[in-house]
This record gives structure tokens, sequence and C-alpha cells, in this order.
């Protein structure tokens, strides 16, 4: 649920726990634990709190954003679910959006849609889509990724296979070739 600020105070009270300290004492967990438990968990935590554009700002001033890009790449598939989970709900903003592209997020979601976890696999669609400027559009569209979403758009999962298809239908519009007579042009 989007929180405004007079909400938030009003829901945790005077004396309630600050939501930049709580995201903080989140960070703070996560890089200070040593299980892989505790960190998927903590993940999981950071990747619901960056659903909420209130947080953006605390998120980012956390560097929340270089931690979900590390995972994407780094540790347990759970972790990299998470780490994916985030991206998608971070990715909108469009100073988020900016920092993930300067980030190499675009290399590092391609290489998640090789996951076998559907979540993972969504979640890297799913943002490479919110992604898409006119700036990123051909790095996104690039031939290695339409070669892996395409295999995606054949999978038996509906939900992945449908999710492909919507990107492809959307963004990748291949080059055709025209009848040249058809077009006017005479050779």
């Amino acid at each position: 649920m989007f929180s405004s600020y007079e909400r938030l105070q009003k829901r945790s009270g005077k004396k309630g726990v600050d939501r930049f300290q709580y995201l903080k004492e989140l960070v703070e967990e996560f890089s200070n634990t040593e299980s892989s438990e505790a960190k998927e968990q903590v993940l999981a935590n950071l990747a619901n709190f960056s659903y909420d554009p209130i947080n953006y700002q605390w998120l980012r001033r956390l560097k929340v954003i270089d931690i979900f890009l590390h995972h994407l790449s780094e540790g347990t598939v759970t972790l990299h679910r998470f780490a994916a989970a985030g991206i998608c709900n971070l990715c909108l903003d469009v100073e988020n959006k900016s920092y993930i592209l300067q980030n190499g997020g675009v290399h590092l979601l391609t290489e998640c849609l090789m996951s076998e976890d559907e979540s993972t696999v969504i979640s890297s669609i799913t943002s490479l889509m919110f992604l898409v400027t006119p700036q990123s559009k051909l790095e996104i569209t690039s031939d290695k990724v339409v070669k892996l979403i395409s295999v995606k758009a054949e999978e038996s999962n509906p939900r992945i296979r449908n999710l492909a298809k919507i990107f492809l239908s959307d963004y990748h519009h291949p080059v055709r070739e025209e009848d040249p007579t058809k077009a006017g042009i005479q050779y």
C-alpha cells in the first residue's frame, strides 16, 4: 500500500520506529549476518519496502539498489528472487530507473532470464519492460535479450509464456522485408 508521510506518522505514533532507522537496521543486519536464511529474510523485507514510493529516497540513501543489483547474480536462488523483485518494485521511479540502467541492471536482469525460478524470470522480464526508455531500448531489445525472451514465449508455464509474449509484442519489432513494388519503390 502506498503511504503518505502523514499516514505513516499517524500509524507509527510519536514514539514509533522511524522508517529510515528501521530500513537502516535491516541493511545493517543484511550486511552483518552470516546466516543465509537471515539474509534471505531481510532481502525479502527490503524488496517489500521497495514497493512503496515513500521509501525510495531512504532506500537510495542506504544503497539498497546496489544490494539488489549485486544479488541478482550472487548468492542463493532465493536471494536472486528477492533481488529481482526489489529491482522490479523500484524501477518505475525515474531516479531509480536511471541508476539501475547506469549500473549494469539490464545485463544482470538479462542473465536472470536463464533462471529456473519462475518469480525471478517474471520479475526480470517485467523490470526490463519498465526500464525501456528511448536511450535503453536498443540494449533491452538486443538480439541476446530477444532470443532469451523468445525461448520463454514458448514455455509451458503460462505466466512466463504470456509475459514474454507481451514483451515481444510491445518492445520487439523485427525489421520486415517488404516487397519493394508494394512500397512504391522500383528497381
